[in-house]
């Protein structure tokens, strides 16, 4: 998920556990809150939905009706991730809405993975604290959706993922920060055409493979806050 999480090891096995070790629960409701609600991946109202913690901090998910799900975290440390989606994932307009309240490091994004190549990718639409695109390359920008995106790459090497321990590339957009451009600045809520982000990565010489999963991700790490988030667009 080069974004905060590259700050320290323990933050890079953080997809490893969301694709491979969760409970797998369909059709489950909402899930049990708990001081940190357990791990879990499967389907709710039709959507897709993938989370993870490492119980490192309070931290509670919610599966709401329809695409709605809501966050809340706070109190010591730790990591997370989880949202709604879809399974496989693939160009979809996405269009969400809601509210994103993030003290330190946290993010919001359409956020999946592909395979053959493998590839795991962030629209990056908010975030807290830490800018992501800190320690990657940057290859060029995108405008879509009324706002421009700078699009970047890194390698995470021997880490894990949907396949187990590999060596994969992360891409990139995240919304640019100006105040001389109309909408080019962080948001919660609008459309995401993640074809045109797809399209543009392509032409930047990012190859994508087969789509697996792609959600309206909240993440969080050693900070605290709260989303509620609904996925407007039908599964």
């Amino acid at each position: 998920m080069v974004s905060f999480k590259s700050l320290i090891v323990a933050w890079a096995s953080l997809i490893g556990v969301v694709s491979a070790s969760p409970l797998n629960i369909t059709d489950s409701g909402i899930l049990e809150k708990r001081q940190s609600t357990p791990s879990a991946t499967g389907r709710h109202n039709g959507y897709y939905f993938s989370w993870w913690t490492d119980g490192g901090s309070q931290v509670t998910y919610t599966n709401e009706a329809g695409g709605k799900y809501s966050v809340k975290w706070g109190g010591g440390g730790g990591n997370f991730v989880g949202g709604k989606g879809w399974n496989p994932g693939g160009p979809k307009e996405i269009k969400y809405s809601g509210t994103y309240q993030p003290n330190g490091n946290s993010y919001l994004a359409v956020y999946g993975w592909t395979q053959n190549p493998l590839v795991e990718y962030y629209v990056v639409e908010n975030f807290g604290t830490y800018n992501p695109a800190s320690n990657a390359q940057k290859k060029g920008s995108v405008t879509t959706d009324g706002g421009t995106y700078d699009i970047y790459v890194s390698t995470r090497t021997n880490q894990p993922s949907i396949e187990g321990t590999r060596t994969f590339q992360q891409y990139w957009s995240i919304i640019c920060q100006s105040e001389f451009f109309q909408r080019t600045q962080k948001r919660t809520g609008g459309t995401v055409t993640t074809g045109n982000h797809f399209a543009a990565w392509e032409r930047a010489g990012l190859k994508l493979g087969t789509h697996n999963y792609m959600i309206v991700a909240t993440e969080g790490y050693f900070s605290s806050g709260s989303a509620t988030i609904n996925v407007e667009t039908p599964p």
